[in-house]
Parts: structure tokens; sequence; C-alpha cells
């Protein structure tokens, strides 16, 4: 069964074809309690309208869903008597979503409950800072040019090695308030800089892991 033949038990739920025990309702989003609880309280916030995953989702009702979440996590607190809380959002079904219907968990925890999403994850490593720039230089362009920063999935190593190639990256040094009258898309917004321009070696590892060794430097002003 393809993703978009599969059956959506919530929009049954929604419909009113199946139980369902439910704590919120308006015109755009439902909530109710999850059949299967971390602890009692566990609530599911889900919009109405049939959305496979968080990046489906129109950002006006992912607002509203964010506020409906923000007030059921009050009333979760107060009456199940947890005052700690996970709020999680599985999109993907590498993520961990096991319905194709776009939902929120409100998790109220205890301790000892044997729940738990260990964050720092045990099996990552700290990265080089080169990495964490290039990630936030690339961001920065996705975010003002969306449909111009998407890139392939990371590969996986073949029998001649992990893939290997070369970009550009702008490194960020003494960075003020004042906007700069030429920023580029690399530049943060209403920022000026003296930028370095810089050529990377990517080294992608069997696991999607970068690493990154230069190959040119050079310095200009913005």
């Amino acid at each position: 069964m393809t993703r978009e033949a599969a059956h959506c038990t919530f929009c049954d739920l929604i419909h009113g074809a199946a139980e369902v025990s439910i704590c919120h309702a308006d015109a755009d989003a439902i909530a109710f309690m999850d059949i299967q609880p971390v602890n009692n309280g566990h609530v599911l916030v889900v919009p109405r309208e049939h959305f496979e995953s968080l990046l489906d989702v129109p950002q006006e009702l992912g607002i509203h869903l964010f506020k409906v979440t923000m007030r059921l996590a009050n009333a979760v607190t107060a009456v199940s008597g947890c005052h700690d809380l996970n709020i999680v959002v599985n999109s993907g079904p590498a993520a961990g979503q096991d319905e194709p219907h776009f939902h929120v968990h409100i998790i109220p925890r205890g301790q000892g409950d044997g729940f738990d999403i260990p964050l720092p994850f045990d099996g990552s490593s700290m990265p080089d800072r080169t990495v964490l720039d290039a990630y936030a230089a690339r961001i920065i362009v996705a975010l003002r040019e969306p449909t111009s920063a998407h890139s392939e999935p990371a590969k996986t190593a073949g029998k001649d090695g992990p893939e290997e190639r070369v970009v550009s990256i702008a490194r960020f040094d003494e960075v003020t308030a004042e906007p700069s009258s030429d920023a580029s898309d690399e530049i943060p917004p209403n920022a000026s800089t003296r930028r370095r321009a810089a050529h990377w070696r990517i080294n992608e590892g069997a696991h999607g892991e970068l690493r990154y060794e230069p190959v040119a430097d050079k310095d200009t002003s913005a």
C-alpha cells in the first residue's frame, strides 16, 4: 500500500466513524485522548483537514494548532498532576510517525515513568564549527529562497566509498547590528559583516554524516 492510499484512522475519528474521547473541538482542530497513553492525560491535537506531515500543514493552521496545544498543555498539567510535559511531533516514517495524519502529542511526564526522548542523542558527536556554520548559512538561504534550497538526500557509501563534492560556504565574522547595503542571500538579514568566502570539500559518510575539509580560502569585505 502506498502512503497516498494509506487508510487514515484519524479521519475516521474526525468523521464519527469510530469511538473517540474528545477534549477540544473547533472549526479547524480537534483534540482527543491517546488510546495508548504514555501517562494518563496523554492528548493528541489534530487538524480536521487531512494533512500528512508537518511540511504539508499551512502556516496559519500550524499557528492555530500550536495555540490549541499551549492551551491544552495547561489543562493537562492541572488534571494529571504532572508539571512536566513533552510536546512531540513525529513528521514522516523515519521520524516515527505511525498515522498518515499530522498530529501533536501532549504527554504529561512523571519521574521514573520509563518514557524518554534523550537529547542530546548519545549516538551523535559534536561536529566541527565549520559544519555548524555551513548548515546555518544554508538555512539562511532556504528561508529567503525556499525553492532554490533543496538538496538531494544523503547517500550511503557504495563500493567506491562515500560521495565527495566541493561547495562554497560563507563564514561570518565581526557581525554588527548595522544593515548592509549590498547584503547577498548568504548574509544574515539586518547585519553587516566582514565575509570570508571559503571552499570546502564535503565527504559524506555511510550514515549521511558530513566532514568538511577547507580547500581554498580568501577574504572579501561586504
